[in-house]
């Protein structure tokens, strides 16, 4: 399936480059207006991200923190729907052919959308792969059959608490790379995120998981490599990247700055 090769070729040109990991910085679709998300996940592009996490906005969004929901608040008064995130990732598309792009969304979204009708979207747009905050394993199955029907990713998060039937679910179902949460909780910036201990990575590795990549609190460079010490083969930063968009949204030539200096400041510490 190409779509899903645009992960193990980013892992690979990490790897050749002799980097440690790579990073993934995560926005919300629509934020804050989507002439201005086009423009910011472009800078993301530009100044290093080696894949994309996105998310589409929903009113009820369970699993972020206080940042994250109210990015999600921003666009939906912006007036961004399902259809404008879509129109918006088919120009991220044609603007990167060759990153990874990865949605964040909740699963209401998907049924409201029709399950079928909404990965053959995200497949005729280039979408790589999703992941549903709220979808249980044990009801996953509608949704993965979708997935590898359409030629998409399904990703799923382990928890470093996850039991060991849970992990090899989550190994036998992943594809793409295996979302590895850093704690448990909502998504949020914390100046002492934890790592998850190298026993859980070890775990999904003797599983056959596709590669880890641990999201939840990463927001500086020492976290990043952190993760990446602990075995990871990829960070995912969130909060602090949406931080940075509410911090200037009176100025959107300083916040596509920040976000340029936030971007290529966490990529650098992936090449110490």
């Amino acid at each position: 399936m190409a779509q899903q090769n645009r992960y193990e070729k980013m892992f690979n040109a990490v790897e050749a480059r002799m980097e440690t990991g790579a990073f993934v910085p995560f926005v919300t679709i629509g934020d804050p207006s989507p002439a201005l998300s086009f423009e910011i996940i472009k800078t993301l592009i530009d100044n290093g991200a080696d894949g994309l996490e996105l998310g589409i906005p929903f009113s009820d969004p369970s699993a972020d923190g206080i940042v994250i929901q109210k990015a999600g608040i921003r666009a939906l008064s912006a007036g961004v729907n399902t259809d404008g995130c879509f129109d918006i990732l088919k120009q991220v598309r044609g603007y990167a052919p060759d990153v990874p792009i990865g949605l964040l969304l909740y699963g209401n979204l998907v049924f409201a959308y029709g399950i079928d009708r909404f990965y053959q979207q995200l497949a005729s747009i280039g979408v790589d792969s999703i992941l549903i905050a709220d979808l249980p394993i044990r009801e996953s199955q509608p949704f993965r059959e979708a997935a590898e029907k359409h030629g998409i990713a399904q990703i799923f998060i382990a928890p470093p608490n996850a039991n060991e039937k849970t992990l090899s679910d989550i190994a036998q179902f992943s594809k793409g790379y295996t979302y590895v949460l850093s704690r448990a909780g909502v998504t949020g910036t914390h100046s002492d995120a934890q790592v998850p201990k190298l026993e859980l990575i070890d775990k999904l590795q003797a599983l056959n998981a596709p590669p880890a990549v641990i999201g939840f609190g990463i927001s500086t460079p020492e976290h990043v490599k952190a993760a990446l010490d602990s075995g990871a083969r990829g960070a995912i930063s969130g909060s602090a990247t949406v931080k940075l968009i509410e911090e200037h949204l009176d100025s959107p030539e300083q916040m596509l700055a920040a976000l340029a200096s936030f971007v290529s400041g966490m990529k650098a510490a992936t090449k110490a």
